[in-house]
Order: C-alpha cells, then structure tokens, then sequence
C-alpha cells in the first residue's frame, strides 16, 4: 500500500491509499478519486516528502512505548486495587471527601459537568485513560 497526499481544482487537499503507483492513475483515469470535500474528479498528487527513520525518531517511538507501558501498568493497579463504582463516581467521590463513608481508593465514569463539580469543591480526582487495546 501507498499513500499520496492529492489537491483537487477546487484547492483541497487529503490523503487517499492505493496498491500501487498505476493502481493510482488507473482510478485517476477512470475519474474514481474525488475530493471528500467537493467531490470533484480533477485530482491531482501533491510533492511529498519521504519519511526517513531516524535516530531521533526511532528514540521518540521508544519513549513512547515507555510511557504507555507505564500507563498499562498504572491502568492495570488502578483496577486491582480500587473499587469499580461505574457512573456513581462522582457521588461516592463525595461521600469519600466528606468522610460520610470509609475512605477508599475508587474509579468510575464521570460526565465533565460532573467532574468540573468535584474539582470546584476541592475534591482530588484524575481520569484514568483509554488505552489504545481498550478502543477496539
């Protein structure tokens, strides 16, 4: 598979995948790529520049998979040893920060109304994130 940035007459610019470089100009022939935006056929590949792997690049990647890994692992004790309160998180946040219950270590569903609310009363929280498995 390859990927060509194009621009239609109308100045838009996406990026569309083909097999091949002739898998290309055989639907750009046929008038089968139109823009998303104005579906016009007269499409045309845009320069692009090779992407190149470099050192740098390659020492991003790996601190980023550290930082998810760390995640996973964050995510992974979060969920061993809190208590799942589903959609009754920011209540039992509450109740927790107003000593009207046992403190405990809890995680749950929150809307951002109800998050905004915890945070203006004072009350401790962080979002425990997706990770990129749980979004499939």
């Amino acid at each position: 598979m390859i990927r060509f940035l194009l621009h239609c007459d109308q100045a838009h610019t996406f990026d569309a995948w083909f097999h091949s470089n002739d898998d290309y100009e055989m639907q750009c022939t046929k008038n089968l790529i139109n823009c998303p935006l104005c579906s016009s056929t007269a499409v045309e590949k845009m320069l692009m520049t090779p992407t190149v792997s470099t050192s740098r690049r390659r020492d991003k990647r790996e601190e980023g998979q550290v930082v998810l890994n760390q995640l996973r692992q964050l995510s992974k004790q979060v969920r061993e040893n809190a208590d799942y309160v589903g959609n009754q998180f920011a209540e039992e946040a509450r109740k927790i920060h107003f000593c009207e219950i046992d403190p405990r270590a809890i995680y749950g569903e929150a809307t951002a109304q109800e998050v905004t609310a915890l945070l203006q009363d004072g009350i401790e929280i962080l979002p425990l994130l997706p990770l990129p498995e749980e979004q499939n």
